[in-house]
């Protein structure tokens, strides 16, 4: 039998809505995506990897704008002013370089004129345009995209490249653009798959929460429902007798004595089986058919049945008085070596399972499932531990406790420890 799946571990553990306890590596917008209440009514903030992505950006505007500047000082066709000017719009592109992030739309749009009449804002434009593409859908970044390609035969006509023939300048460029949106959208799409990932990963986690959750509670309903005519019955057989009391005042006082001694003991069992079911909520109508619930009298017959299907089963039971051992535990006792025994025959088939009962009273009553390693490879079974889950819940309400897990040689063990009083 597989054990549950262990929880995070404490180091690797993701801290709220999924996010992992260092963010300083992740990008401003996409914490934005995972948290969106920590920057609701603001900005987010830049995180340590944005600042260095910002500034890498910056320095590459930088330089692609000097190399250009370089090539335009060397084209003495171009007027002095107009070298100027042209060095001016490209020193102010990349200082919006630092605005990408905040208005990287309306700064992408304004870089298209800038870029139209300024050869040193081209680093700015294409970084303007990459950002466009990460952010923004597609529509935003091809229509951006598409005007920047369709004016560059315009820009090479008007400002010819020195080193490249004009059509070679114009496809070399094209192909750029088109390569920068291209990048673009690999990155929002890598980040749009880590997104959806952690979106499953979050919504996994939420829904095996609540199936835990209801496995306990039916769990608590299922032993209620049990519960319910054992408790009924005696409080029953105590209000009869008290009846016969209010109505028979002058019976002999052995009759009296008799129906005294019934009200106690009554009374007694009753107060013990509400102890066990106390804080238990039942839902709905009970639907059982009213046939009495099998006790650990019925092991033998568990066991011959599982034989008659085809496992492999030692029973070793070594309990002092079987007859005085309590209703409510021999019922749980019997469940956990049935969910053992079922859960054996799925994970590990042909391997032989022993089954251990060992208790007297005042000791408390053990019931132990093992089995060996399967003996062969077993196909994958579909299942997620809640039946371990409602043992542990059956048996934390008797009074008991439970463990199980995966033994030294590959195995697996279910071992209870139920209380039986004195």
């Amino acid at each position: 039998m597989p054990p549950l799946p262990s929880p995070a571990s404490p180091s690797r553990a993701p801290g709220a809505h999924g996010l992992p306890r260092r963010r300083w590596f992740l990008p401003s917008a996409v914490i934005a995506e995972l948290d969106p209440e920590a920057g609701r009514g603001r900005r987010p903030r830049r995180t340590v990897r944005d600042w260095v992505v910002d500034s890498g950006c910056f320095l590459l505007a930088v330089l692609l704008a000097f190399a250009a500047a370089v090539s335009v000082a060397n084209d003495s066709d171009i007027p002095k002013a107009l070298l100027v000017a042209d060095v001016g719009l490209g020193a102010l592109a990349c200082a919006a370089v630092w605005l990408r992030r905040r208005w990287p739309l309306a700064l992408a749009v304004a870089m298209v004129p800038v870029c139209l009449v300024s050869d040193t804002a081209g680093g700015a434009g294409l970084i303007a345009l990459f950002t466009v593409a990460v952010h923004r859908p597609f529509r935003y970044a091809g229509w951006l995209g598409g005007a920047q390609v369709a004016l560059i035969p315009l820009f090479f006509w008007l400002r010819p490249d020195p080193d490249l023939p004009y059509v070679a300048a114009v496809i070399v460029t094209a192909l750029c653009t088109v390569a920068v949106v291209g990048w673009g959208m690999f990155v929002r799409s890598k980040r749009q798959l880590m997104l959806s990932l952690r979106d499953r990963a979050r919504r996994a986690e939420t829904e095996a929460a609540l199936r835990a959750e209801q496995a306990q509670r039916l769990a608590r309903e299922a032993i209620a429902r049990e519960m319910h005519d054992v408790l009924a019955h005696r409080l029953t057989l105590l209000s009869v007798h008290a009846g016969a009391l209010e109505f028979r005042p002058d019976a002999p006082r052995e009759e009296i004595a008799r129906a005294a001694g019934v009200i106690r003991e009554s009374a007694h069992e009753a107060l013990q089986d509400l102890r066990e079911i106390i804080g238990v909520l039942r839902a709905g109508d009970s639907d059982d058919t009213g046939r009495p619930q099998p006790t650990l009298a019925a092991l033998d017959a568990l066991v011959a049945e599982s034989r008659e299907a085809g496992m492999k089963v030692v029973l070793d039971r070594r309990v002092a008085d079987p007859a005085a051992v309590p209703a409510s535990v021999g019922r749980t006792a019997y469940r956990i070596a049935q969910e053992g025994l079922t859960n054996a025959r799925k994970h590990a088939p042909g391997a032989e399972v022993t089954v251990t009962v060992t208790g007297a009273p005042g000791d408390g009553l053990t019931v132990t499932v093992r089995n060996p390693a399967p003996p062969g490879e077993v196909p994958h079974v579909p299942g997620s531990g809640q039946g371990l889950i409602g043992l542990t819940e059956r048996a934390t309400l008797a009074g008991g406790s439970l463990d199980h897990g995966v033994t030294g040689d590959g195995g697996f063990r279910v071992h209870a420890r139920l209380p039986w009083p004195a």
